[in-house]
């Protein structure tokens, strides 16, 4: 989670899509939004210039547009960060107990004043609609989209700290393992089993979070983990092992081999 925002992003889309599968439509209808705004941009600083009002009026009705999908979408991103916040908290805990709390909250490109109404649809379309007003002129000067949820972040905490430039490498893949865990128990306490996922943690884990990580993940119904060192798994846990090898072949590709 130290990456790109955009990871942030996809991870808190991915799971929304999950929880409310509709959320891949309103996804996919604001970037179409997004595109055709951001076109729009590029070709009005011209006609701006030229004092040609129509592609500046045809602006404002993208931004209504852009406005009433990104206000749904950033009203079920924002709801998801209030469900899984309390669950980074208690996963990150049981991973590094000796560590700073975690947290994680929910940053927008426009000014949301209270958590309440930072969920509700029609508040977050005004804000939205305030945000591209201040910024038209640097959106035109730069031909760019600057306000909406694509302009977002999930931000990642370790006490008063941002996790991101003031984490260590093992608090880092505990925020991880613990935005992993969170979303499992979500999911979980909603009504179904998911599969949870541990993909080749381990060795990046000190001897204390690989036991919590054991601990933690015996709970789960279905778990599925892969290692690259077959000594990283737990001795005791009950798994059925099953062994991936890469085989050098003669004209020099690798295949893989099963066992």
């Amino acid at each position: 989670m130290r990456g790109d925002p955009g990871e942030r992003r996809r991870y808190l889309d991915e799971l929304a899509t999950v929880r409310r599968p509709r959320i891949a439509a309103v996804r996919a209808d604001y970037d179409k939004v997004l595109k055709q705004r951001t076109a729009l941009l590029k070709s009005a600083a011209g006609a701006r210039f030229r004092g040609d009002r129509r592609v500046l009026d045809t602006l404002d009705v993208w931004d209504g547009h852009l406005a009433a999908h990104g206000a749904e979408l950033m009203a079920a991103r924002i709801d998801l960060t209030n469900l899984l916040a309390p669950e980074v908290e208690k996963a990150y805990q049981l991973l590094a107990p000796a560590s700073r709390p975690a947290g994680i909250a929910y940053r927008s490109s426009v000014e949301l004043d209270g958590l309440d109404s930072g969920q509700d649809v029609e508040f977050l379309e005004a804000a939205l609609l305030a945000g591209l007003a201040r910024r038209r002129d640097a959106e035109l000067e730069r031909g760019v989209c600057l306000v909406g949820p694509h302009r977002d972040d999930l931000e990642l905490r370790l006490g008063d700290q941002p996790a991101k430039g003031f984490a260590s490498h093992g608090e880092s893949w505990s925020m991880a393992l613990a935005l992993r865990l969170a979303s499992y128990e979500l999911l979980r306490t909603e009504g179904s089993e998911p599969v949870l996922i541990l993909d080749d943690v381990f060795a990046e884990l000190d001897n204390a979070r690989r036991r919590a990580l054991a601990g933690v993940a015996a709970d789960a119904e279905q778990v599925l983990v892969t290692a690259a060192v077959g000594e990283d798994i737990p001795d005791d846990w009950d798994v059925t092992r099953i062994g991936i090898v890469l085989r050098d072949d003669e004209d020099g590709r690798k295949s893989v081999v099963a066992s």
